[in-house]
């Protein structure tokens, strides 16, 4: 795991090689480091990725999981899931090892956003809660399906807050039209 100095422009570069998903071997050439140890991280890293294997750190992980679920779901649909990845699970969870993340762990950020409260005092919704658990809990599976992670420290801890059940109401025949009828008199 060499890195080597540009000469011209003094910046670091390093070569690796791996194999990639159709089994063939592969080089890859990464330059512009500042620092030999930044080259070297950088390394190491694209290696533990490649290999798949979980002694990375929570967040290069979720550089996986983005590479492999990114382009299944819609646009809108990715761009919530990653709000909530980089706002409320990556600053807790991502210098962490992923394999090193325990049950204790994930309740201990469970506490601390049940804790959380607005400026006007107010806590999140119970909805949104439990979808921040789910996403956690997604990354998790993800890990767990496709990289052999042991188990899910999400679903140990157990789910918190609550899916909020919120009546539909619906217009009959006779209040469409009604308000139709008063809409057709008013300008646009």
């Amino acid at each position: 795991m060499p890195a080597y100095k540009n000469k011209e422009s003094g910046k670091w570069y390093v070569v690796t090689q791996y194999t990639d998903w159709t089994g063939a071997r592969k080089q890859k050439c990464k330059r512009g480091f500042d620092t030999r140890r930044e080259a070297l991280e950088w390394e190491q890293k694209f290696q533990q990725q490649s290999a798949g294997d979980l002694d990375m750190s929570f967040e290069a992980f979720v550089e996986i999981y983005t590479t492999d679920l990114k382009a299944r779901l819609k646009e809108s649909t990715w761009q919530t899931k990653e709000h909530i990845i980089q706002t409320k699970i990556v600053p807790y969870f991502g210098k962490r090892k992923i394999n090193e993340i325990t049950t204790k762990d994930v309740i201990a950020w469970q506490n601390e956003l049940l804790a959380y409260r607005d400026e006007k005092h107010k806590p999140y919704s119970q909805s949104y809660l439990k979808t921040l658990h789910n996403q956690l809990s997604a990354i998790f599976n993800h890990a767990v399906r496709f990289y052999d992670l042991r188990s899910n420290p999400a679903a140990k801890a157990g789910n918190m807050g609550s899916e909020e059940r919120k009546e539909m109401l619906f217009w009959t025949k006779e209040e469409y039209q009604k308000f139709a009828e008063e809409m057709m008199d008013k300008p646009i």
